[in-house]
């Protein structure tokens, strides 16, 4: 799949089959993290990979936003570095890396999370020094999102060229 078709086609998959992800697809899926471009290549991030059922139950819990994070093989907690200006930033960039490796590989995802994770990171014994960005459950989806359609504002109204306002064309 080209990157421009899994940009098209991806969706928010919060229900997935009981079945693993294997290894290789995790693998890669942090894999397109680590390689994600960061500001001044400081990499101000840190990945927590969680396939441990009671783990995966309790992160469930806690994500208010994210309780299909117990149903998943799979999550990855995005942790940021505090001090640094750019992780918040970046470490999205590397969620988003995440989500389009997956979908490639016929594994969905969601973005979970975002403020409000301190018990994640307490969980999952990541250092003071970081905050929680996101959890993102992984898994396959349960019914068949790979031809999903997407409800999008048009072009027109999101795009200008030169200054706002202009019509983009």
């Amino acid at each position: 799949m080209d990157v421009f078709e899994a940009v098209r086609t991806v969706l928010a998959v919060r229900r997935y089959q009981d079945r693993p992800v294997p290894e290789g697809v995790v693998h890669r899926i942090v894999e397109s993290a680590r390689l994600t471009a960061s500001s001044m290549n400081l990499q101000p991030w840190h990945f927590v990979v969680v396939t441990e059922p009671e783990r995966l139950r309790r992160l469930g819990e806690v994500v208010r936003t994210g309780p299909y994070i117990a149903d998943a093989p799979l999550a990855i907690a995005v942790a940021a570095e505090r001090g640094s200006r750019f992780a918040v930033s970046d470490a999205s960039r590397a969620v988003q890396s995440m989500i389009l490796t997956a979908w490639e590989a016929g594994v969905g995802s969601n973005w979970t999370g975002f403020t409000g994770l301190e018990e994640v990171r307490l969980l999952l014994a990541i250092p003071e020094g970081y905050d929680v960005l996101a959890v993102v459950p992984f898994g396959y989806p349960s019914e068949d999102r790979r031809a999903g359609r997407k409800d999008r504002k048009p072009l027109s109204d999101v795009a200008s060229r030169e200054r706002f306002g202009q019509p983009f064309s």
